[in-house]
Parts: structure tokens; C-alpha cells; sequence
């Protein structure tokens, strides 16, 4: 299919890039991409959750891969798997993918499940794959970081044999700080690029406080809501509590870095899914800066 392309940019407004996230309880079919398509939004985001995008379906990749060939659709990143069974990790902690894992058969078994989304881009090009330094609430520990570095080092060459860079995300656990990736950095001189997520600055340090440390480094966004402590995945101006104006400007601050790119969660009673994240692309676009 020829090496990825970016989408084409829309004068005036930031890069807008929809997360399949927003259903990522279904399967993931042609036909809701090509509503994507007809919403007016140039890019998505594919989560690999085994009920949404099983990486290792060939029929439901291959299938896909046709569908891109001739769309104007294109696939921005992809998000890798967090869990290997389709209940979200609920079937035991041994689906739960570590890179960080402390025993190596088991880190060594998480790199391959990685590796086989990133075969994905064999079939569909895409820029960018989101990866998570260890596991929700984990502890920080010198041995994580070491761990984390011997898996990254190995997918980091696979990836790049694919034309596909690694960005790693601010989740909340204590490897995943804004301050512990760019310590991460710092000693492992790996140099990897950030995808910043606003849900997750929220719930920690704050995002002024995130952003700031991550600012050069970062690539792409996560853009999602929540109450400051529960990891919600909520629309944005709708029922948590982000400054959306403060952070637009932080992100103003840096045109052409990034795209903004909604992850939001799959809500059942949600009727207009699609309508809803361009209005909300549309609100954020149009806040006007604070001045400060």
C-alpha cells in the first residue's frame, strides 16, 4: 500500500483524528468507518481491543486493508492492546499486557502480541502506535525501568522496519508521569516521543503542570474528560471538569505539533456518537484564548 500519508489539513483549525475508543465494545466494521468518512473527519485513532480489532484476525485486517486502499479515510495510529481477552482484563491478570513485566518469558510474551499489531502496517499504514509503560496503579521501580527499556529497544526496531514510531502515553500509574517518562528518557537516551492525554494530566499532576514537562515531545493527544479522579473518557464541556479554554491555549502554543485526537469512552445510550465529537471538535476549535 505505499508508506503512510497524513491526512489532509483543514486551514485554521488543528488536525482532527476520532479514536475508535468510542466503540470500542463492537467490532470494528467498514461501514462505521465510512460514517466517519461521511462526518467530515479525516483520521482515525484504531484501538486493538480483541473485541473491536483483533490483531490477530487476518480476515477482519485484510478486509480493512481494502476498505483504506480506496478511502480517503486515513489511519492515523493505533493504539496497542492493553488486554489479550475481549472483557477488558476480567477474565484474570495473566491478559493483562505488561512490557514491563518482571518475569522475562512473560515481558517476552507481551512484546510479541505488540509486534503483531505492528504487522498491522503491512496491510495499513499508519504513523504512530500508542504504547503504555507498564499497567494502571503500578509502582515505579528501577527494575520496571529497565524492563521497559530491553522491550521497547527490541519493538522500537520492529516498528521502524515498518515505518511506524512508538509514542509513549501519561497513564496513571507511577512509571507514566509526565516527570518518570522524561526521566525514562533521560537515562535510557531513547528519545521517544509523547502522546499527551488530557484525562490522565487531569487525574495527576494537573495538565498545565504535564504539558509543560512533555511539551517538546509531544506528538499526538488523547482528548477526553472526567471529575479529576475517575478515569472517564467523557466528552468534552459535558459533565467533568477541564478548563478546556487554558488547555486549547496550551495547545495553540504549539501548531502543527499534534493532532487533536478524541478518545472517547463507548457509551450504549449515545445515539449520535458521530455528531457529538464534531460539535465537540467544532467548541473546542472555536474557544478563544484567555489571554494568560
Amino acid at each position: 500500500m505505499g508508506a503512510w500519508k497524513p491526512p489532509p489539513k483543514v486551514t485554521d483549525r488543528m488536525e482532527r483524528v476520532l479514536s475508535t475508543h468510542i466503540i470500542c465494545n463492537h467490532r470494528l466494521t467498514t461501514s462505521w468507518l465510512g460514517r466517519v468518512q461521511a462526518a467530515g473527519i479525516p483520521a482515525v485513532e484504531i484501538f486493538c481491543a480483541p473485541q473491536h480489532l483483533d490483531y490477530r484476525d487476518k480476515s477482519q485486517i485484510e478486509d480493512l486493508g481494502h476498505w483504506f486502499r480506496d478511502s480517503p479515510l486515513e489511519l492515523y495510529s493505533l493504539h496497542a492492546p492493553m488486554y489479550t481477552d475481549k472483557v477488558w482484563g476480567r477474565s484474570g491478570p495473566d491478559t493483562h499486557i505488561n512490557i514491563t513485566h518482571r518475569v522475562k518469558a512473560e515481558r517476552m510474551r507481551w512484546v510479541g502480541e505488540i509486534k503483531r499489531t505492528l504487522e498491522i502496517a503491512e496491510t495499513i499504514p499508519f504513523r504512530y502506535l500508542i504504547q503504555h509503560l507498564g499497567v494502571s496503579g503500578q509502582e515505579y521501580s528501577d527494575y520496571a525501568v529497565d524492563a521497559a527499556f530491553t522491550s521497547l529497544e527490541e519493538l522500537c526496531v520492529f516498528a521502524r522496519q515498518r515505518g511506524v514510531e512508538i509514542l509513549l502515553e501519561n497513564i496513571p500509574n507511577e512509571l507514566s508521569t509526565a516527570e518518570h517518562l522524561e526521566l525514562f528518557n533521560r537515562t535510557t537516551h531513547m528519545n521517544l516521543n509523547y502522546v499527551f492525554d488530557t484525562g490522565h494530566a487531569h487525574m495527576g499532576a494537573g495538565i498545565g503542570n504535564e504539558f509543560g514537562i512533555m511539551k517538546r515531545r509531544i506528538r499526538s493527544t488523547h482528548v477526553h474528560d472526567n471529575n479529576g479522579t475517575d478515569d472517564e473518557h467523557l466528552l468534552p464541556f459535558s459533565s467533568g471538569t477541564i478548563d478546556w479554554t487554558r488547555t486549547m491555549d496550551l495547545f495553540r502554543g504549539c501548531p502543527g505539533q499534534f493532532p487533536l485526537v478524541l478518545e472517547l469512552h463507548d457509551d450504549p445510550a449515545a445515539q449520535h456518537h458521530l455528531s457529538q465529537a464534531v460539535r465537540a471538535f467544532d467548541r473546542l476549535e472555536a474557544l478563544n484564548p484567555t489571554n494568560v
